[in-house]
């Protein structure tokens, strides 16, 4: 059933199920089933790596386009000097 589960939640990129089903990991009683779940966890890492890799990339982009729309805006002309405060 674990196993299944972990499958379902590769598929879906739902890391909110592989984390919560990594602090569940169940004994397992035989060879096959051990391999499987290794083979698993180790898609879901590369699965986490990747939307992590995504996410950085995503949050750099909006970075160079925040900066972008800063340098394309008025100059703020404060230069008078103010006497009257």
């Amino acid at each position: 059933m674990w196993l299944n589960k972990f499958k379902i939640a590769i598929v879906e990129k739902n890391t909110d199920a592989i984390d919560k089903l990594l602090d569940e990991i169940p004994e397992f009683s035989n060879n096959k089933d051990i391999e499987e779940a290794i083979y698993l966890m180790r898609e879901g890492a590369e699965l986490l790596y990747k939307l992590r890799d995504e996410a950085s990339d995503v949050i750099s982009q909006l970075k160079k386009n925040i900066n972008f729309l800063d340098s394309t805006q008025r100059p703020n002309l404060q230069t008078r000097l103010d006497i009257r405060s």
